[in-house]
């Protein structure tokens, strides 16, 4: 076939066909994403908009945006108030060079050492936050955690706005795990914290904590209070924690707990996780409870505890129905010292304080917190419950003295009893039969250690008259017409009598 019959054929006309459709779409296809009509004017597609929400969506939309202005307002408020506390600690020399401990040797290789120059002091490095909480002219104070400044030899403390000033330790507190740092500056803009009342504080509440998790600095997170009053902690500390889901990690020590208002109403220090991050339980403690150490830190250096005088120990449940104190909360009185606040007042061993001055008690952390808060020379009101009777009686608080608190030749008596029916004692190694109570913590150099009795024991009997439970063994312990105290026990099978011990 030619070539022009080619171009007249059927099929060569469909093709034609075909590609000019193709040439056409293309064409048509470009003009509309160009947003120009055929004839070079822009087409205009306006996009169809959600439509007027519903009456009850308005008004959530209402309260979420207020919900995120009273947030808003807490940031801009705290966070002027809230520092990075930068710290440095010196260790003990390391083996070879001090820079084996630092981040540099991974990256370049350990640097030679010169000659026979001895160990290079092993910095650590370590990083929290602080709150601004007072200022007296050029003196700035921060509240901060004892393990993030208590042990610093440098300290460093960086605001919000990224300024940074060299500080120094005022005081430290490990009971409480706080300390004070200051810095000295003119400038008129810092701003102090404005510290709330945190025992207003309710389950519930909502809870913003600012810090710097992990370095990142002036983070603010969002929760609840979970819980109040949780006791325990690192260290044995005596705080009753606030619980907060706010998420906390390494670096928010020391940090600020917030209310809605603004005010500060806790300060981070502790989280319980298995993977040392956060999983929703973070710890602070109550601002109410270190209001009066800020104050001492600055006058003393230190913080000033009142003292009561006694030796606490955790009553269960067996040995409290023995003792007349089924199901009462307090903090038991297993000894105390000779000449204290509590032994003028006539504090026994066997009691339970179960308030004071009107507030029920009910723990022994709870206890030493409100005696530790009271000052030298306050009288305070104590209930005791005595085997089944309250006692009212009058103490004055003397100042807590650390020599005088550990000289245990002054305790009295200086054992601890538990019921034989006690769940803590394992009853197989029991003798068959027995009665008495057991002995179940004793204090070295105190008169029940000196007279012979030992962890383990049964004490059967006191100056020859039988000791069937623990309340027994209290009252025949502070019978006031004995003047010597004489034990009966019974140790791996035998019965022994014990040396008198003379009543001061």
């Amino acid at each position: 076939m030619t070539l022009m019959k080619r171009m007249y054929s059927k099929t060569f006309f469909l093709i034609n066909l075909v590609l000019i459709g193709v040439i056409a779409g293309f064409g048509i296809a470009f003009f509309s994403l160009s947003g120009k009509g055929p004839s070079g004017t822009r087409s205009i597609v306006e996009a169809e908009g959600p439509g007027k929400p519903a009456a009850s969506v308005e008004a959530a939309l209402a309260q979420a945006l207020s919900l995120q202005t009273a947030f808003n307002y807490v940031s801009e408020t705290v966070l002027p108030s809230v520092v990075e506390v930068d710290v440095v600690e010196t260790g003990k020399p390391s083996e070879g060079n001090g820079q084996d401990q630092l981040p540099w040797k991974f990256f370049f290789g350990p640097e030679d050492q010169q000659g026979d120059a001895p160990p290079a002091p092993n910095l650590e490095r370590g990083l929290g936050s602080g709150v601004i909480v007072k200022r007296d002219g050029k003196t700035v104070y921060i509240l901060t955690n004892n393990h993030v400044a208590g042990n610093a030899d440098e300290i460093t403390v960086k605001l919000n706005d990224e300024r940074e000033f060299k500080a120094s330790l005022v005081g430290r507190d490990e009971r409480r795990d706080i300390a004070l740092v200051k810095f000295e500056t003119d400038s008129p803009d810092i701003k102090v914290a404005s510290l709330g009342d945190s025992d207003a504080v309710k389950v519930g509440d909502w809870a913003i904590a600012i810090g710097s998790p992990l370095g990142l600095f002036q983070s603010v997170t969002a929760g609840i209070v979970s819980a109040l009053g949780r006791e325990g902690g690192p260290d044995n500390n005596l705080n009753d924690f606030i619980q907060t889901d706010a998420a906390i990690n390494r670096g928010n020590s020391g940090g600020a707990l917030v209310n809605v208002k603004g005010e500060i109403i806790g300060i981070n220090t502790w989280i319980a996780t298995p993977t040392g991050g956060n999983i929703g339980l973070g710890f602070a403690i109550p601002i109410n409870n270190v209001k009066k150490a800020i104050n001492d830190f600055i006058t003393k250096g230190t913080v000033q505890y009142g003292w009561l005088g006694v030796r606490l120990l955790d009553l269960d449940k067996a040995t409290a129905i023995e003792i007349g104190a089924p199901d009462r909360k307090g903090a038991f009185i297993e000894a105390l010292f000779s000449g204290s606040p509590a032994f003028k007042a006539g504090v026994l061993p066997g009691d339970l304080i179960i308030a004071v001055n009107g507030k029920n008690i009910a723990s022994k952390e709870e206890l030493t917190r409100i005696v530790g808060d009271l000052r030298a020379g306050d009288k305070a009101n104590f209930t005791v419950l005595r085997l089944g009777k309250e006692v009212k009686l009058l103490a004055v608080i003397d100042p807590r003295n650390e020599e005088i608190a550990r000289d245990n030749s002054k305790l009295w008596p200086g054992v601890g009893v538990l019921s034989l029916n006690s769940d803590q004692i394992d009853k197989k190694k029991l003798p068959k039969d027995a009665t008495g109570v057991f002995v179940a913590s004793l204090t070295e150099k105190t008169p029940a250690a000196v007279v012979g009795l030992k962890f383990g024991d049964i004490v059967t009997g006191i100056n020859d008259k039988p000791v069937k439970d623990a309340g027994d063994f209290y009252r025949l312990i502070n019978d006031p017409q004995a003047k010597e105290i004489r034990f009966t026990i019974q140790r791996e099978g035998q019965t022994l009598s014990t040396l008198a011990l003379v009543r001061k």
